[in-house]
């Protein structure tokens, strides 16, 4: 009989499995979830040692990942009798060098040449190295592989000029991108392979990545979302494996001189302004290797970058028609402040029910710190009968007579059909959706949502909320999380990057919720509003999947801070009706979106679903 170590063990790998193969089936949801449980139940179970429990770092999370998902030898030897029944294009691979280790550059094409997929030329640039041993080591690959293409540039021109005499060699109807000391993982080609069989109008496809520390160990995984254009234009996230349709690239003039050490995030801006064909792979297929010379080691090893970064970002702006400027952020990214072409009015809708003190503290944040120019406050009273709160809006009727209205509403609380009531009142080409349990922390909060609302392409326009303690309540919604959808970041302490940098940067979200919520009145329209079956919960995450239907993108902002008192107004879920209230708007959801089924294109699918902190589901 096997030790009960290893049974535990077994049971796991087995409930696993069955999860993640009924996962994506999803008549077998039920099903799906009970081996769920039972796996993450027995993978917090401690097994039975001599000594200590053993503590899991998320390295070892990674770890384990790897065991699980990366291909094995006789996945590789599937994937080889596959390729005869797929169209077989030409990858072009562009590696411009210039005097890396000669194991790293060794690595690297050795890292080609055990592809998989054998339809690839390996098309090399050397940007006049003077380290003696690189040009024998390319000509010593050349030899021994016709498939590898060698050009000699008489002078240095740095990485842009030496990728475009790459990029002059190549043949094949895709390029793909790769740093002379990185690698790519055997199967990297054969899935671009499959993905361009499922989508052969693709025009652009990136993957995963992660880190090989310079003792060749994996770490820092990069578990990117689907095609997230405002989050691009936040940081270069696509980054490796990039892989580009070739005839696009020399439409748009290939890589442009100037923009040394951001060449890739330039290219990536200008190609996407000529495509939306855009296609994640949620795989990592490329290792960014980390030594002392490299940008995954230290970004001021280039700072030179950061520079044309900002150039890019600003430029594209430019050419989009919506002037902004890259102000810099934590992590060499960006946070867009656009120009806002016309200061419409805004109206900030405030549901309330007595509470009196609590409505203060938010009305006297919005007047005394807001520096917009054009707003109004409708409060919408819910029935209020304390006469603190009478005495309070009447303070502010006669403190603010031009900026302030309260309209009497009385009804059984429903949120959606409070807000909806409240939008026939308002006045303004913008609707802030707010609860009356926040508080404005920075005076420009409503000139940076309007910067983004007025934007034809944005939906909804979220902020960062924040507990009194000062971690984080709201930093954009991710749908399935949780079982419907539940809050990126939860509790993390205000200030910290987050996954990637997410909690500093501009970022795409399925949804945000409603406690402070932008949109333009044409689109809160277009959607027929806020969904009044859904009282309480959950209908915020249904208006902005709604919004995302009709062709809109929905922005979370790290600029725009508030806190939120949260439940303050209506209570905990702590009765049976409010209990089975809720089970009844989890349904709902479930059976409008499939939550819990189809993943989240603005999240990963390599990223727990369990826990709000974006750490790796094994």
């Amino acid at each position: 009989m096997q030790p009960l170590k290893e049974q535990l063990a077994r049971i796991k790998r087995l409930s696993k499995r069955t999860y993640e193969v009924w996962r994506r089936q999803g008549p077998r949801l039920v099903l799906a979830k009970f081996f769920k449980k039972l796996y993450f139940k027995l993978e917090t179970t401690a097994l039975p040692t001599s000594g200590a429990p053993e503590i899991v770092h998320p390295v070892s999370h990674y770890h384990h990942w790897i065991r699980e998902y990366f291909p094995r030898n006789s996945d590789l030897r599937q994937m080889a009798e596959i390729i005869p029944l797929l169209n077989k294009p030409l990858f072009s691979i562009i590696m411009p060098v210039y005097n890396p280790p000669e194991q790293y550059l060794r690595g690297a094409i050795e890292s080609v040449r055990n592809q998989v997929y054998p339809y690839w030329e390996l098309c090399i640039a050397d940007d006049a190295s003077t380290a003696a041993y690189v040009k024998p080591v390319l000509e010593e690959y050349a030899a021994i592989d016709s498939r590898i293409k060698l050009v000699f540039r008489p002078e240095n021109g740095h990485i842009s000029a030496a990728s475009n005499s790459a990029l002059a060699l190549a043949n094949g109807e895709f390029i793909a991108l790769l740093d002379h000391d990185d690698t790519i993982t055997p199967d990297a080609l054969y899935h671009c392979t499959v993905m361009l069989n499922y989508h052969p109008e693709a025009d652009m496809i990136y993957s995963d990545e992660d880190k090989v520390d310079e003792g060749g160990g994996l770490r820092d995984p990069f578990f990117k979302p689907d095609w997230c254009p405002d989050s691009f234009l936040s940081r270069m996230y696509t980054c490796h494996l990039g892989v580009y349709r070739r005839s696009l690239v020399e439409e748009i003039g290939g890589f442009r001189v100037g923009f040394e050490g951001s060449q890739d995030y330039d290219l990536v801006l200008r190609l996407t302004e000529k495509t939306d064909k855009i296609f994640h792979i949620p795989k990592i297929l490329y290792h960014w290797r980390m030594h002392s010379q490299s940008t995954a080691s230290e970004l001021d090893n280039k700072g030179y970058a950061t520079a044309a970064a900002k150039k890019a970002i600003e430029e594209a702006l430019q050419r989009r028609g919506e002037p902004g400027e890259a102000t810099p952020t934590e992590g060499g990214h960006w946070i867009v402040r656009y120009q806002i072409r016309d200061y419409g009015k805004v109206t900030v809708i405030i549901p309330t029910k007595n509470l009196g003190s609590i409505v203060n503290t938010c009305l006297t944040s919005i007047f005394e710190k807001t520096t917009y120019p054009n707003y109004e406050v409708l409060l919408i009273d819910n029935g209020s009968t304390e006469p603190e709160t009478l005495e309070v809006i009447s303070k502010w009727r006669a403190k603010e007579p031009d900026r302030f209205r309260c309209q009497p509403y009385d009804i059984p609380f429903n949120y959606s059909k409070i807000n909806n009531y409240a939008v026939t009142q308002a006045d303004g080409e913008y609707l802030l959706l707010l609860n009356n349990d926040t508080e404005v922390i920075n005076p420009d909060w409503m000139t940076a949502m309007v910067e983004q609302a007025q934007r034809p392409t944005i939906g909804a326009v979220g902020a960062m909320l924040l507990y009194p303690n000062k971690t984080i309540q709201h930093a954009g919604v991710v749908v399935g999380l949780g079982g419907v959808a539940g809050h990126s970041h939860k509790n993390f302490p205000y200030g910290v990057p987050g996954y990637y940098y997410q909690l500093h940067t501009v970022n795409n979200y399925s949804a945000v919720t409603a406690a402070c919520l932008m949109c333009r009145r044409s689109v809160f329209e277009e959607v027929g509003g806020l969904e009044e079956e859904l009282q309480i919960a959950f209908n915020d995450v249904d208006f902005c999947l709604k919004i995302t239907e009709k062709g809109y993108r929905n922005v979370w902002l790290p600029h725009v801070v508030l806190y939120h008192y949260e439940s303050k107004s209506r209570g905990e879920e702590n009765t049976p009706e409010k209990q089975a209230r809720f089970h009844q708007e989890i349904m709902y959801m479930i059976r409008k979106w499939k939550t819990g089924i189809d993943p989240d294109p603005c999240y990963n699918r390599n990223l727990t679903l369990d826990r709000e902190d974006y750490s790796i589901q094994i």
